[in-house]
């Protein structure tokens, strides 16, 4: 199975200068005081609610012999006991945002190209690590560079949260021993990545579908993203288009679950442009050229655990307001190693990107060092589409919004999201989803589900689509429909 990401590539890139700890509080109020602006009076943002023990019931049965240590324990497991384990468990999660956040600094270390011009550190490099002169040399230099480039005044975006992450930590940069600790913190990060990566290669030689759908559930949560996905889903909504499940016009209301920050690439080091985030944007795209959106009174909204991705999809909603776009930079790595049919498929996709939505206009131009291998574009989105993304804070596992009938989701995205799971948690996040959905609302996600209790949201299809010459090494989207 390729496409499953060896360090996340979709869904989450980094805002400007803010740290996901230090101000979470200042950020969530920031983020309660947008959402009932009177500018947005008109539609607030839906509330969030936790999973009742009503609703977690069947999948608890069902999945009695698995249950956490704390929840076999509970004697009896009454609605109090449910509900301080879920807040609990809800708080332990967030705690993995840093942890992945320490993960796009490393992966910044291994392909950042705006502060070094050593050789990037790609996965066979990461593998030899530690075990080759040459990759142990060139990795020391490139955290030297790094370190000269997260304490520069002028840092950009990016790296200006980077420097914050580590000073969180308790990091300084003002003297040589204080830059020294900084190196080891950075060198031993890339060696934990490299074991880490060594043991997902191993077990992917023989996982079957289930243990690649939770392949991350004991790391950090990334936010980070690419394009891939994007052109796998639009594909599968094809597939549902030319099946008759999705009719002209029947998408009003979408959710997009981690739809990620763009910051660092783990293919080429996209690190020259500022933060971003396209998933929203691409799915929008996809559903208006294939005329199953209804534009009259269509409606996004990204769930996110992130106050990174949150804070940065509200400032972007409020500037639409405003009347101002959004610029995106679309770009892709053309030696990554893909089926030249998929390729072909993929840069016709990526050419036609945002024709429905904006205008090209000329890109940012990339470093010298990946200019022969990046393909780049840019679309500056039109506020009207804009302004329809609004953030929601939300944690899929333990959280939904509750929603009229009128104003329930046609539609629900989550790509690489679930995969940071295991099967207990993917059975609540899938009760979440389909209370949040339409009857006949679709979940399409490239993961596989845990079903021991799918409850009302069964799969309905599944597309599986080769993504490389070897026919073993393909990609899945997996869509669920929700029962009425």
């Amino acid at each position: 199975m390729y496409n499953i990401p060896i360090y996340r590539s979709i869904g989450v890139r980094l805002t400007y200068g803010y740290s996901v700890f230090a101000i979470t509080t200042l950020l969530f109020s920031a983020l309660a005081l947008a959402f009932t602006s009177p500018v947005d009076i008109a539609e607030r943002v839906p509330a969030t609610e936790f999973i009742s023990l009503a609703t977690a019931k069947p999948i608890l049965d069902k999945m009695a012999s698995v249950l956490p240590f704390a929840l076999k324990e509970a004697h009896p497991l009454d609605a109090d006991a449910w509900n301080a384990w879920v807040r609990s468990e809800d708080a332990e999660i967030r705690k993995r945002l840093e942890r992945g956040e320490e993960d796009t600094l490393t992966n910044l270390l291994r392909f950042g190209v705006t502060y070094t011009k050593e050789y990037r550190i790609d996965r066979e490099y990461l593998s030899s690590y530690g075990h080759s002169t040459l990759v142990d040399s060139f990795a020391q230099n490139r955290a030297d560079d790094l370190i000269r480039a997260l304490r520069s005044p002028s840092a950009n975006p990016g790296m200006q949260e980077m420097r914050s992450f580590l000073q969180r930590k308790g990091f300084s940069f003002e003297t040589p021993a204080d830059r020294a600790a900084i190196k080891k913190y950075l060198l031993a990060n890339l060696a934990r990545m490299r074991d880490e990566f060594n043991a997902y290669r191993e077990k992917i030689k023989t996982a079957g579908q289930s243990e690649l759908s939770e392949l991350y559930s004991d790391r950090g949560i990334s936010l980070d993203t690419n394009l891939w996905p994007d052109y796998d889903l639009d594909q599968q909504l094809q597939h549902l288009i030319a099946s008759g499940v999705l009719k002209p016009g029947s998408i009003r209301r979408i959710a997009v679950v981690g739809p990620g920050l763009d910051f660092a690439n783990k293919e080429a080091g996209n690190d020259y442009y500022a933060p971003q985030t396209t998933q929203p944007f691409a799915i929008l795209d996809s559903l208006l050229r294939l005329k199953v959106a209804d534009p009259s009174s269509l409606k996004l909204y990204t769930l996110d655990i992130s106050p990174l991705v949150n804070i940065h999809v509200q400032r972007i909603h409020k500037a639409a307001l405003a009347g101002q776009p959004y610029t995106v930079q679309l770009t892709w790595n053309s030696t990554v190693p893909r089926a030249e049919e998929y390729l072909a498929g993929f840069n016709a996709y990526w050419q036609a990107w945002g024709g429905h939505i904006g205008v090209a206009v000329p890109p940012i131009p990339p470093p010298a060092a990946t200019a022969a291998e990046l393909r780049v574009r840019a679309v500056k989105i039109r506020p009207d589409i804009v302004s329809r993304v609004s953030p929601i804070e939300m944690n899929i596992v333990f959280q939904h919004v509750s929603l009229p009938q009128d104003q329930q989701f046609d539609l629900i995205i989550g790509t690489n999201v679930f995969i940071y799971y295991g099967p207990f948690e993917q059975s609540l996040a899938r009760a979440n989803l389909a209370a949040m959905l339409n009857p006949g609302g679709l979940v399409l996600t490239n993961e596989l589900l845990a079903d021991a209790a799918p409850g009302k949201l069964p799969e309905l299809t599944r597309t599986t689509i080769t993504t490389s010459s070897d026919p073993l090494i393909t990609q899945t989207i997996f869509c669920y429909r929700r029962e009425p």
